[in-house]
């Protein structure tokens, strides 16, 4: 780690002066950052964003300077309210990718490495002038030899490299952190940042984001009315995604839906039970439908662009989520904490009162309120902040549902107020419950259940044999895992050294005592070999209980 350290220094440098010039200067000495790269301490001492920005914007205006890793971080982390305090969460949800578009000689450049050829072999026309730039690339329009109109996306030069430097030196600060500072340690900042990470490095590969489209393609493949864009595998690559070019209007576009006249209510609809298909009958769902990337076609078409970012819901997750909407929208306390407890990671110490009490405030939020005028989004995003209160770690998924079903709910509200996204959402509900009652699922539920028992007992008397010969043999090993053991065994190494110190100068005395008391009787000089023992011996004597004095004050437990 040290080598890395070294070899992106100026990086280092960089994220420590960020963090300094927008009050976490504190943070930085702390985790002992400011000692590895010599910063003057008066550097650390500044107070002034502190004093007039609160703790998310100044976390959002760190990241936002830093550049395009740290931006894509926290447009990740606003989907975990499980993890981040919801201020934060509101603060990182306004983060955009703000970047300059690159030449188009680079763009060429990239091109030809990938695909193997010229651009004039491929493309009849390319647009020089980007579409659209963003954090990792940027579109381009063009028109392929056989005549269809394609959107290429090309990755930014050197981009994979500047965000795998970011994510190591990430890496590195959280684990520092973790050795450092209690609160990092119990909310484990490292695994937190190991799971951004790799949700980053998966947009890195563009051939992900091209599966992901085929994908959710399929799902729609019978509705004429929803449209996913082709995918061209022959001109796409990692670096390289070309796609169907598609010219519509997009959902913000309130007066241009109106020219055209489009039916707000249709549209809307159209929206939210596409999103619904998505993540209650398929368990994989578009993770950033927002009006940017949800388009009207000519036929009031519903077009879902850009698939970077997507969720997926196992058999048992739908299961545990249908059981928490159903146990929210019926005020049952008992059930919401059974369906949170189910759907997450629980730690041991875990305050059931307080986790009740918590629950309880929040039905008191939705008590009497008509279902129509619940926020399903809002609700579910709730919930997990009560997780992250008591460090329930909810899958990401999960969360990444929890987002899209306020951006969802905020389209649908954009287009028609008066429609209800839990009306909308009633029937795939009703199907998720007849799904489980139904037979064949329970057959299925109980079948996995005999199955595992049926395996456990099968394996059981050979698991006795093996256990008893242990034992017989006397290889049987228990591991004690105590909290905090390694401090404890520290302070009883340190008592049992100032024991043993204080036992040898006991005897050190003792023996001299005698030495004296010897001479007393024997008249006789205090000189072993023409040397003054008695003096000498008085001397180390002092020095010991000198230093054992010391010790002991400088423990702070006299």
């Amino acid at each position: 780690m040290l080598g890395k350290r070294m070899r992106h220094i100026n990086r280092y440098r960089e994220i420590a002066g960020a963090l300094v010039r927008h009050g976490f200067g504190f943070f930085v000495e702390e985790i002992g950052f400011a000692n590895i790269l010599s910063f003057p301490y008066r550097f650390l001492t500044n107070t002034n964003e502190r004093d007039t920005k609160s703790m998310g914007e100044r976390i959002r205006l760190v990241l936002q300077e830093l550049g395009p890793t740290f931006v894509k971080l926290g447009q990740i982390a606003s989907t975990r309210p499980d993890l981040i305090p919801n201020d934060i969460i509101q603060e990182l949800a306004k983060l955009q990718d703000k970047v300059p578009t690159f030449p188009f000689e680079e763009v060429r450049q990239i091109m030809e490495e990938e695909l193997g050829t010229t651009l004039e072999e491929i493309f009849a026309q390319i647009d020089e002038s980007p579409l659209a730039a963003a954090s990792i690339g940027q579109v381009h329009r063009a028109v392929l030899r056989s005549g269809q109109t394609v959107a290429v996306k090309i990755q930014r030069p050197h981009i994979t490299t500047i965000i795998q430097t970011d994510l190591e030196i990430l890496q590195d600060l959280a684990s520092l952190s973790e050795r450092h500072l209690e609160w990092a340690a119990r909310y484990q900042v490292g695994e937190m940042v190991e799971e951004f990470s790799k949700s980053l490095r998966d947009e890195l590969d563009y051939t992900i984001e091209g599966r992901n489209a085929e994908k959710i393609a399929k799902q729609f493949s019978g509705n004429p009315k929803i449209h996913v864009p082709k995918v061209y595998w022959d001109y796409s690559t990692k670096r390289v995604l070309t796609m169907e070019y598609m010219e519509g209007v997009k959902l913000t576009e309130i007066e241009k839906l109106k020219e055209k006249e489009y039916n707000p209510r249709i549209l809307a609809e159209r929206v939210a039970n596409a999103i619904f298909q998505q993540i209650f009958v398929e368990g994989f769902f578009h993770g950033d439908p927002h009006p940017g990337n949800v388009w009207v076609l000519p036929g009031e078409v519903i077009a879902f662009l850009d698939f970077g970012m997507v969720g997926r819901l196992t058999s048992d997750m739908k299961y545990h989520f249908a059981s928490l909407v159903i146990a929210l929208m019926r005020q049952s306390t008992d059930g919401v904490i059974h369906a949170i407890l189910r759907m997450g990671l629980v730690p041991d110490d875990v305050n059931m009162v307080r986790l009740r009490n918590d629950v309880d405030q929040l039905k008191d939020k939705y008590y009497g309120v008509p279902l129509s005028q619940v926020s399903l989004g809002e609700a579910v995003n709730d919930l997990f902040t009560v997780a992250f209160r008591h460090r329930i770690r909810i899958p990401a998924d999960l969360t990444l549902l929890g987002k899209t079903l306020l951006t969802i709910e905020g389209i649908v509200e954009t287009l028609d107020p008066e429609l209800s996204i839990l009306d909308l959402a009633q029937p795939f509900g009703r199907k998720l419950l007849m799904d489980r009652i139904h037979p064949r699922s329970i057959a299925e539920i109980v079948w996995k259940n005999v199955s595992e028992y049926g395996e456990f007992l099968f394996e059981f008397p050979q698991q006795m044999k093996q256990l008893t010969s242990l034992i017989k043999s006397g290889r049987l090993h228990l591991e004690i895992d105590l909290p905090k053991i390694d401090l404890l065994l520290t302070k009883l190494d340190r008592i049992s050294n100032r024991l043993s110190f204080s036992i040898v100068l006991l005897a050190f005395s003792i023996i001299m005592v005698g030495v004296i008391i010897g001479s007393s009787l024997g008249r006789q000089t205090t000189l072993l070999w023409k040397i003054p023992a008695i003096e000498i011996g008085f001397v180390v004597a002092t020095l010991m209980f000198l230093w054992l004095l010391y010790s002991i004050f400088k423990s702070g437990r006299f």
